[in-house]
């Protein structure tokens, strides 16, 4: 008897916890909570800004390199003959040439140094970064070989605080305002004229700064007076050795505010690349 009791008792408590179960469910995720409330926020309250060139034939490069091609690999007529005449079967697919460091790309260590790190061993955690940028627009305009030095660096923190350990520090040229047939500011002698980072200014940036990555708007670290010289590419070379990123023909970096902006430097997670086309966005206070 007194096992039927506990089995009655047993069954009892069962069919009660179902049935407080079945009107007790766990609530939904509400969207305005944790991460996703966060997103909503900045969706709302920040202003997004594309940093990247649209990638084409026409899109700035750097002049050794080719430009980009485009040939159809599956055209949805085509399609037909290769997978049978079904309207399912229909799609379209190119194939798409071009290096590595075209239009907005990054540079990887690697790139410069032998023994540098290459894109795969990146976290991803460490492609975003709170922007500082350095408008010398208005230097620029009056001399396209301008070249940022450190006490350019020196004055921005005078106006606008220290800039942080682990920064992007972008250069503000709108060199990427110029017309897309002479973006280069070629001469009639066929010499280029464009701005750039003063090695000072780097070494600065990278030995009492500390900053991750830095990026300008033109195809080349260093001006073109000093990349095309006896010098070579004496910054790029320099910022690479230290092992932070460079990125190359930036654009729009006159939608941003000198310091309170993150950027976000988004590519394919290639294995061992040197360098990559890039998606770069940032995201500022409205």
């Amino acid at each position: 008897m007194k096992k039927y009791f506990l089995a009655i008792a047993f069954l009892v408590v069962a069919v009660a916890g179902l049935t407080i179960g079945l009107f007790i469910q766990p609530a939904a995720h509400d969207k305005n909570d944790g991460l996703w409330g966060e997103l909503a926020k900045w969706k709302t309250d920040y202003t997004w800004v594309e940093l990247s060139w649209e990638v084409n034939p026409q899109t700035p490069h750097w002049k050794g390199f080719d430009p980009l091609t485009v040939t159809p690999k599956y055209t949805f007529e085509g399609t037909f003959k290769d997978f049978g005449e079904t309207e399912n079967n229909a799609f379209a697919a190119f194939l798409y040439t071009l290096p590595g460091q075209y239009g907005t790309h990054t540079d990887f260590p690697g790139h410069f140094d032998r023994k540098g790190r290459l894109s795969n061993s990146y976290h991803i955690k460490e492609l975003a970064f709170p922007l500082v940028v350095i408008d010398k627009s208005a230097a620029v305009a009056g001399n396209p070989d301008y070249v940022l030095s450190k006490q350019d660096v020196l004055d921005f923190e005078a106006a606008h605080g220290k800039i942080p350990a682990d920064a992007f520090v972008a250069f503000r040229s709108d060199w990427s305002k110029r017309p897309l047939d002479n973006f280069e500011a070629t001469d009639a002698d066929g010499n280029a004229h464009y701005p750039g980072w003063d090695i000072e200014a780097l070494q600065f940036l990278v030995q009492e700064r500390n900053i991750a990555a830095i990026g300008h708007e033109t195809p080349d670290t260093d001006s073109a007076n000093v990349s095309n010289s006896d010098a070579g590419m004496i910054g790029e070379n320099y910022i690479l050795n230290q092992g932070r990123l460079n990125v190359e023909l930036l654009k729009n970096l006159d939608q941003l505010p000198a310091t309170g902006a993150i950027i976000f430097v988004t590519l394919p997670n290639i294995t061992d690349g040197n360098g990559f086309t890039s998606r770069v966005f940032a995201i500022r206070p409205t």
